[in-house]
């Protein structure tokens, strides 16, 4: 696909400086460039690059004030980082725009999918499920009986939906990730645990992205519930009967343990775990490789493991840093204590 720096502009209700008849067809970095590329300058850190770049055209903010000439095709925009996140929507939008069920997908008996679907080669789709439209399943995807999905809903390649679970519409599922595992869950006694049947299903809501390689298990009994437009990174487990509250976050290889509740717009970093039966309140920030092990307050942010207030934190990770010291001189005032002591 190719656009000229003319539609563009068009597109971005921009203007065109230098050629407006200028062709793209691939999307660039600014210090990499090259023919027929597009790229864009939003990071001043970059702003050497716009005067040797080979990119054919770059986007621009409208107030970037030029001090030497430019080789390429400049489209100036209101918000040059914005603009080429809309571009790369696009064009990401075109690129995955599949359509079309394969011979080689299997879809069994009282199965039903809307208009404009993909499902890929050896695709699986179980009996009785519901797919809406524009629904995309790529190669290697399994969904189980009675599974639901929403319109306009991603499966890459290798997800696992298990029975009777459901996925919103405008969901992104990313490659490995499985949904509707059992939970862990074994009632101990003298001859060994015995395996507490999990019957219940996991709810997506609309707009939620998971990464890949995450697992997502299903309800003891009820649901384990993601709500509208959570966002997980890859490598995250969620346990059963979990419910996590809309707009929250979380980065990569984070566990969360059975029947916490977590609220809504929380921003969990890297490797953090929460131990369950928690409840963690609206707006919680925690700190990378946090462990939670009571609940939080609203809008507090945590560090450490066990986890608490992070200004406590880093005021005792100073005396921590410190404790040799501290030590020693208690060791010290000891000594000399003990010396007194004999002399009197």
């Amino acid at each position: 696909m190719q656009f000229t720096a003319a539609q563009i502009a068009q597109l971005l209700q921009g203007t065109v400086e230098g050629d407006a008849d200028a062709t793209v067809s691939k999307l660039s970095k600014i210090e990499e460039g090259g023919a027929g590329s597009l790229s864009f300058l939003a990071n001043p850190a970059y702003t050497q690059y716009v005067y040797n770049t080979t990119a054919s055209v770059v986007i621009i903010g409208k107030d970037f004030a030029l001090t030497a000439p430019v080789k390429t095709t400049l489209v100036r925009v209101a918000d040059a980082q914005g603009a080429f996140a809309k571009v790369l929507e696009m064009y990401n939008t075109i690129k995955l725009d599949k359509k079309g069920i394969s011979p080689q997908a299997v879809i069994e008996e009282g199965a039903a999918y809307g208009n404009d679907c993909y499902i890929g080669p050896l695709a699986y789709i179980g009996a009785n499920a519901r797919i809406g439209s524009n629904v995309k399943i790529y190669p290697h995807a399994y969904i189980g009986d009675n599974v639901v999905i929403g319109d306009n809903t991603t499966l890459f390649a290798g997800v696992k939906i298990y029975s009777d679970c459901t996925v919103g519409a405008k969901c992104i599922i990313h490659s490995g990730t499985v949904i509707g595992s059992d939970g862990f869950r074994f009632a101990t006694g003298p001859d060994g645990g015995a395996k507490i049947p999990q019957i219940g299903n996991v709810v997506i809501e609309d707009d939620v992205e998971i990464g890949a390689n995450c697992a997502i298990d299903r309800a003891t009994l009820g649901s384990t519930i993601l709500r509208k437009g959570v966002k997980f990174d890859n490598l995250i487990h969620i346990a059963h009967n979990v419910e996590v509250g809309e707009n929250t976050y979380y980065a990569a290889g984070g566990v969360v343990a059975g029947s916490t509740r977590i609220g809504k717009n929380c921003m969990f970093s890297g490797q953090v775990g929460i131990i369950g039966h928690l409840k963690i309140a609206d707006g919680t920030i925690i700190a990378a490789q946090s462990g939670i092990s009571k609940d939080t307050k609203a809008g507090e942010a945590y560090m450490g493991s066990p986890a608490f207030e992070v200004q406590k934190y880093r005021k005792s990770y100073i005396h921590f840093r410190n404790l040799e010291k501290l030590v020693a001189r208690v060791e010290k005032l000891e000594k000399a204590g003990k010396e007194e002591g004999r002399s009197a």
